[in-house]
């Protein structure tokens, strides 16, 4: 697992009216745009995916629970996936882009559009909390541009109205100078002037990606919006990019494939190369390998 640089904070505020996640994440995105080699918008989309995933599972309860979000667009990026895991260590994040060669024209103010290189769509919320079977909830793309697409999730489905802001900022060589967010949820029993103010503040708020750019961290920008209503930390958390893979789950993928594929790889190809989607590593398998997991199968092909 790499060195976890990012970090995030989880609060209670206005006495349990309001509850609010707060993440600084450049460190993630950048090692997911190095990874699968995104390019700008690519990295903006991916990023922003990624930092919503961890907003989400910041709220967990115990280690190895999870959250995935699925932004499946008809735009040139195909699918965006990110997943966050709770862990011991912190949060664990990864994901990917189906196509992370993708960078169209910018706005008229020069902006990344990754609404139009998303495209419309379905936003799917997995969460996997340890039960029989996962929850799985979706709404219709509504922008595109990740943030509102998870708050409009949020409230249709999770009957949670939420304040979310996501930000990525690329610098002119593709690099990551700044990455991060915040979430506030409305909790019940926050009466009407509450909720007012905080929309109000959210109006006010500067972009989450320059807050960070000019050094301001995830509790600094926590108190910035929200620091007289009350600010009570639940948890401070470190973020980083990890994957869950290894040779033995790749190698099970394998075998899943049949004796019949698996001589097909060993007889015109003589090995085979596998590479995790999540984080683009590479496992390759060698002759006497395809021959082991076909061994293991107890088969033998016709």
């Amino acid at each position: 697992m790499l060195e976890m640089r990012d970090s995030l904070i989880h609060a209670m505020v206005a006495d349990g009216r309001l509850m609010a996640v707060a993440a600084s994440t450049r460190e993630t995105v950048e090692e997911a745009k190095r990874r699968h080699d995104t390019w700008p918008t690519a990295t903006a989309a991916l990023g922003r995916t990624l930092t919503g995933a961890v907003l989400l599972a910041a709220v967990l309860k115990s280690p190895g629970q999870r959250v995935m979000l699925q932004v499946a667009g008809d735009g040139p990026l195909g699918l965006v996936v990110a997943e966050a895991t709770i862990a011991a260590a912190g949060v664990l994040a990864r994901g990917y882009v189906q196509n992370p060669h993708t960078d169209p024209l910018r706005t008229r103010r020069g902006k990344l559009d990754v609404a139009a290189a998303v495209g419309r769509g379905t936003l799917w919320v997995i969460k996997d909390l340890g039960l029989r079977e996962p929850y799985r909830g979706s709404v219709p793309l509504v922008s595109g541009e990740i943030a509102e697409d998870l708050a409009y999730y949020l409230v249709r489905s999770e009957q949670t109205p939420s304040l979310v802001a996501l930000g990525v900022l690329v610098e002119p060589d593709g690099g990551v100078r700044a990455a991060g967010g915040i979430m506030v949820q409305v909790l019940p029993g926050a009466d009407e002037a509450t909720i007012n103010e905080l929309e109000q503040r959210a109006r006010n708020m500067p972009p989450v990606s320059s807050q960070l750019e000019h050094g301001r961290g995830p509790e600094e920008i926590l108190h910035g919006l929200l620091g007289d209503f009350g600010v009570q930390v639940l948890a401070s958390r470190s973020v980083g990019f990890s994957c869950s893979c290894s040779r033995e789950r790749l190698a099970d993928a394998l075998r899943a494939l049949g004796t019949e594929t698996l001589a097909e790889l060993e007889r015109e190809d003589g090995q085979a190369e596998v590479v995790c989607r999540f984080c683009g590593e590479k496992y390759l398998f060698s002759r006497e390998d395809l021959m082991r997991l076909m061994a293991y199968r107890g088969e033998k092909p016709e």
